[in-house]
């Protein structure tokens, strides 16, 4: 093949997305510490432009928090910037071995381990799982995110795919697998797509009937959910029933990182075997320094979840209000439904450019084709003027877009 050949195979994958509509730009954006969600953008023709943030899935704003900044200044001033490896060779410091502890004390579990983020420490954890446990069968849920369907994968196991919180349908193919097999079932708590909530007493039911242990994503509700922010199972008042808790530091918590909280022996056992842990450079102490403070503050401050999600339903009010097709939510994602990729991305441009409102399209693979949508995330620090911004700029694009209602109906 000549090398010319692989160039225009590169620039044809490129072409294909662009064609659909759906190819991504990244915003140059610049944050100002203690001014979230308020940003300046670098428009392309070197311009620069204040904007409002509304998709960021730094849910809380801890990334401003002065207490988490402190603490990964006073870390970096202490030890320096890297963690100087993996942490079976020279990575694992004091603040990593206080961040595990932190972590298993929020989640009421025994330990905790942590990775480079919340996507490897799922596709680490549940492809090593079938190592641990011979002939592991695995049920997922069918709108895991990719992390979880990659380590499923990657383990090799037999698995099944459960239709979306369908608990029914989770039994029947429960009932059908050997009883004698191992089983774990795969879901998560918030899914960040659609703001939709699993059934969590209901599969911990499932799991206890069919001897299946219960392996649960919590990275979108982490520091939201629960009095002291461990998440949906706290809030659930059913924790101590999941057996592996996975979670991030990098969403609600303002960080970067992943974990996993469970049983000594398996967080142990996982430690031990799995690859995506072992052979990786573990995370810089200012990030582990500014996760645990950042845990810590939020453990403390549950005024914080009160006011995040008053804004969230509040936001969804007003956008029904103006018959913005608001997609059904429980949780704090307002998804706003275009069904378009082509109409999404012009959107979303538009409200940038024009309106100084960043807020990214969700398009496929992210999403099912035909669900386009605009995905928003507000925050405590969004305020009313910033709602009626943003609400009245929806308005008027979305007549002038002639994007469909909620009722069906164009604008």
């Amino acid at each position: 093949m000549d090398r010319s050949d692989y160039k225009a195979l590169f620039r044809a994958a490129v072409d294909q997305v662009r064609q659909e509509g759906r190819y991504r730009v990244f915003a140059d954006l610049k944050r100002h510490r203690g001014q979230f969600p308020r940003a300046t953008w670098t428009r392309p023709d070197g311009r620069e432009q204040d904007v409002v943030v509304w998709c960021s899935n730094d849910y809380l704003g801890q990334g401003q928090n002065p207490v988490v900044v402190q603490a990964m200044t006073r870390a970096i001033e202490e030890a320096g910037s890297g963690s100087g490896g993996t942490r079976n060779i020279s990575g694992t410091t004091r603040w990593h071995v206080e961040l595990e502890a932190e972590l298993a004390d929020l989640h009421r579990k025994e330990a905790a381990l942590v990775f480079t983020s919340g996507y490897v420490a799922n596709e680490a954890s549940l492809s090593t799982l079938a190592k641990i446990l011979p002939g592991l069968i695995v049920f997922s849920d069918a709108l895991n995110h990719a992390s979880m369907i990659a380590g499923i994968r990657h383990s090799g196991c037999e698995r099944h795919v459960f239709r979306h919180n369908d608990l029914e349908h989770l039994e029947q193919l429960l009932a059908a697998a050997p009883a004698d097999a191992p089983k774990l079932i795969a879901f998560e708590s918030v899914y960040s797509m659609d703001g939709d909530i699993a059934d969590l007493r209901g599969t911990i039911a499932l799991a206890r009937s069919y001897g299946a242990l219960t392996y649960l994503d919590e990275v979108h509700a982490v520091g939201l959910y629960g009095h002291r922010g461990a998440g949906v199972a706290e809030r659930d008042g059913c924790m101590g029933e999941i057996d592996i808790i996975e979670g991030t530091l990098g969403k609600a918590f303002g960080v970067m990182g992943g974990y996993i909280a469970g049983d000594a022996d398996l967080v142990d056992a996982i430690r031990s075997h799995a690859a995506g842990f072992i052979f990786t450079t573990s995370i810089p102490p200012a990030l582990a320094a500014g996760a645990t403070a950042s845990i810590r503050w939020l453990k403390a401050h549950n005024e914080v979840r009160v006011i995040h999600q008053e804004r969230a339903e509040t936001l969804k009010r007003r956008f029904m209000n103006a018959g913005i097709p608001v997609l059904p939510s429980v949780s704090h994602i307002v998804p706003v439904h275009v069904g378009d990729p082509v109409h999404c991305k012009m959107i979303s441009d538009m409200l940038l450019a024009d309106h100084g409102i960043y807020v990214q399209p969700i398009n496929y693979p992210t999403v099912p084709r035909g669900t386009e949508r605009l995905r928003f995330t507000p925050t405590p620090f969004h305020t009313d003027a910033m709602f009626d911004d943003l609400v009245g700029a929806m308005d008027r694009l979305w007549t002038h877009c002639n994007v469909k209602r909620l009722g069906g109906m164009a604008a």
